[in-house]
């Protein structure tokens, strides 16, 4: 069984509160003092209860962090940007994964909040998260990653994802392709409808009257990138487009290994552009071109900016941080 900070002070012969202060507030307590608790702390074994701690202060050392989806590598690099900013702060992540499910985000913003922490970082499933404006007029500060808050009374860190489809499309449309598609989904995630949109701009920008097929999937995973490579490669070879943005990464992975599988070439037959530009993506069979996201430091820029709010003496303000995206051009879009 665990000692407990009675059984230390009893070794180190203080009071409870004295090795309450050595744990807390060391600075009150006498360098002699502190070294013969602390020598008591490591013969007895003794790990602090922090959960009891945070129970008796109201409050914990713990930041949540909730994503779409916790299997996509780009949210594993936000999340690095995260901790090492928690960590500078002597703070540890709740990482949740809403799966894209908006019960399920739900339930990960009742739980991180019945669990005292002090703020959440979050990628909202939709537009509207009801639980999260009460969450905060309880105290509990919140910042949105990768999505842009719209309002001025909420820090959040985005990319501008119009920008990103515009590139995007843009250079496919330098390369002459006049028959394109738009694979991602669903249109409700806000980060997907941005790319689309910024995908029409550009095309609306050119003569020719290029085409757009949309091909709406289910998620922003591998296996609707297949499935949209079936659909595709089923077309008529008039009526298939030759070439194909993703809104994601792992949606074009799925994508290109139909290709293959079919037997289309990639760029000549479907040129195909992604977006995150994961490490994944240069490492692909045909390395794909994407739009880079500043993932790190994005994840960096929220929790910062969390932090301070956390730590507001007063001179806080809320910003919107908005990252431009890069256009990463490799051999899955390039034909010359």
């Amino acid at each position: 069984m665990a000692a407990s900070i009675s059984e230390v002070a009893k070794h180190a012969g203080v009071s409870v509160g004295t090795v309450s202060n050595v744990l807390n507030r060391p600075q009150l307590v006498a360098p002699e003092t502190r070294a013969r608790v602390l020598r008591s702390i490591e013969s007895l074994d003794f790990v602090r209860n922090e959960s009891a701690r945070a129970l008796r202060a109201g409050r914990s050392r713990t930041i949540g962090l909730v994503v779409l989806d916790v299997a996509n590598p780009y949210f594993t690099d936000v999340a690095v940007g995260v901790e090492q900013v928690a960590d500078e702060h002597d703070m540890v992540v709740t990482l949740c994964n809403s799966a894209e499910d908006t019960a399920r985000e739900d339930r990960h913003l009742q739980h991180l909040e019945e669990q005292r922490v002090r703020g959440v970082l979050i990628t909202p499933v939709v537009e509207e998260t009801p639980r999260l404006e009460p969450m905060i007029a309880r105290g509990i500060p919140a910042v949105l990653v990768d999505r842009g808050s719209g309002q001025a009374s909420r820090c959040s860190v985005a990319v501008d994802d119009k920008l990103g489809g515009r590139l995007a499309a843009g250079h496919l449309l330098e390369q002459g392709h006049r028959r394109l598609a738009f694979v991602g989904g669903p249109m409700t995630i806000r980060q997907v409808s941005d790319r689309h949109e910024g995908m029409t701009m550009a095309m609306e920008a050119v003569n020719g009257s290029p085409r757009l097929r949309v091909l709406e999937q289910s998620s922003l995973s591998i296996p609707c990138g297949r499935k949209a490579g079936e659909e595709i490669a089923e077309m008529s070879e008039r009526q298939r487009p030759t070439a194909v943005f993703c809104a994601n990464d792992l949606l074009a992975i799925g994508l290109l290994q139909e290709m293959i599988r079919r037997g289309l070439r990639v760029p000549e037959d479907v040129a195909i552009v992604g977006y995150d530009d994961i490490e994944y993506a240069g490492a692909a069979a045909i390395p794909l071109s994407s739009v880079r996201q500043p993932r790190e430091q994005l994840g960096r820029a929220a929790a910062e900016l969390l932090i301070e709010e956390i730590n507001d003496d007063g001179t806080h303000r809320h910003r919107q941080v908005v990252f431009e995206p890069e256009l990463i051009v490799r051999e899955s879009s390039a034909t010359s």
